[in-house]
């Protein structure tokens, strides 16, 4: 069979949608990898470049977070009135399964990694069932490497994307990790993840560790971090802030050649923080937090998630402010959006509190839910507001020509940090005429 892997685009009215700074899809080249032999595979990523419907296949293998599902809807819909069997997975499918099928064949639920190869000899044999899902959560140590020479590098910003552990050990309320891995962390082996790092064309350029917390397991990070420092590499990864209280931990990654941690602060606020289950958040540290990480040549790429219910419409100054007094190097700032499946999701349905359930709008850039302490349109028009002031031209000069981390922000932050131009520039044309916001909750 011809067997094509899709990753839709983001809806064309998103924020996130021009973003030029794009990560290949490991999840997808990871199943590409236990396709069985005999068959010919292919990887489309509609964030790169447009599909054609044209181009012949047997098996359409659609995954989707839950904005891309209208758009993997439709891709499904079009494959099967082409005579294609379709299978649909990922985070959305998964917490939704009964709707996924209505528009295609098969639906895969939770992680597929040791269940793909039978769902690919069903689609072979004309048999394919309903629903498929593991009987175990995946064994990392039977991972095989990723078939990265599917992937066009031309069009991410990081060609070597690794995973080390896969879940997080904590449990916050808004996260998508924990509702679709079950609270679970687990371990990949070290002569396994270090058989990947040889494997790589480029290993001198930078490699993205995506791991969701690769602090998780204090014992392995170590261990790990001792095998990277063996060779010479620059890397970039996701944790806490709580691990800036291990000097020694924060000095072996510096030492095994990390350059940036993406890390959750998600909020200024104790309550908020409290509210998520983020419980080793401290605000109080978040500062000499930042510091020691700068002070080893370690930028922070910060989240901070708006809309909680103890944000007021003072939350985006303050972020402002924060963001400026601790140089933090970039920023990911959302909107914050119950995404099906999550605890939020549950406790504002219960609420009553959801305004809308069309999945296109569930982007992390559109209010879809009712706030507590300020009306939909502050909260949306704060959003575009404080992305506007982070990524102006003048801001993003200061962070990426500092002096103390010229190299690091040119290689790295630099290109991010330009990456959201496109974006605050699409956000001032299509949401502000003659300076007042052009948005509604209807």
């Amino acid at each position: 069979m011809k067997i094509k892997f899709i990753i839709p685009r983001w809806p064309k009215n998103s924020f996130w949608d021009v973003i030029s700074f794009k990560f290949p899809h490991l999840s997808t080249a990871l199943l590409a990898a236990v396709t069985p032999a005999g068959h010919h595979v292919s990887i489309h990523d509609e964030g790169i470049a447009p599909l054609d419907f044209d181009q012949k296949c047997d098996l359409a293998a659609i995954t989707a977070m839950t904005p891309l599902a209208p758009r993997g809807y439709e891709i499904a819909e079009e494959y099967r009135r082409r005579g294609v069997k379709v299978v649909m997975g990922g985070m959305h499918p998964t917490w939704l399964p009964q709707e996924a099928i209505e528009h295609c064949d098969a639906v895969v639920i939770g992680e597929a990694d040791e269940i793909w190869e039978e769902v690919v000899r069903d689609a072979a044999k004309g048999e394919l069932k309903r629903f498929y899902r593991q009987k175990a959560r995946t064994d990392l140590a039977r991972l095989p490497l990723p078939r990265r020479d599917l992937l066009d590098p031309r069009g991410y910003f990081f060609e070597n994307t690794i995973q080390t552990t896969r879940g997080c050990p904590f449990d916050c309320e808004f996260c998508s990790v924990t509702a679709m891995y079950g609270g679970t962390y687990r371990t990949r082996p070290l002569e396994e993840v270090e058989k990947e790092i040889r494997s790589l064309r480029r290993a001198q350029a930078y490699i993205f560790f995506v791991d969701d917390n690769i602090v998780g397991n204090i014992r392995y990070a170590r261990e790990l971090f001792t095998m990277l420092s063996q060779y010479r590499l620059r890397w970039v990864s996701q944790g806490p802030i709580t691990i800036a209280q291990d000097e020694e931990l924060v000095r072996l990654m510096a030492q095994a050649g990390c350059h940036g941690m993406f890390i959750g602060f998600e909020s200024l606020s104790a309550e908020n923080l409290k509210l998520m289950g983020k419980k080793t958040n401290k605000v109080e540290f978040y500062e000499s937090g930042i510091k020691r990480l700068h002070d080893y040549g370690i930028g922070v790429h910060a989240s901070f998630v708006f809309g909680y219910d103890y944000d007021e419409p003072s939350v985006f100054e303050q972020f402002l402010s924060f963001a400026h007094r601790t140089k933090i190097d970039g920023a990911f700032l959302p909107v914050l959006t119950p995404f099906p499946g999550t605890r939020i999701y549950h406790r504002l349905k219960e609420e009553r509190r959801i305004l809308t359930e069309d999945w296109s709008r569930y982007d992390m850039a559109t209010v879809v839910f009712r706030p507590k302490k300020m009306r939909v349109e502050q909260l949306q028009e704060g959003f575009w507001w404080v992305n506007k002031e982070f990524y102006s031209m003048r801001s993003m000069a200061r962070r990426i020509f500092h002096p103390f981390a010229l190299r690091r922000s040119l290689i790295i932050f630099g290109p991010m940090n330009l990456g959201h131009w496109p974006a605050v520039r699409k956000a001032k044309r299509h949401f502000y005429r003659e300076g007042t916001l052009c948005w509604s909750s209807s």
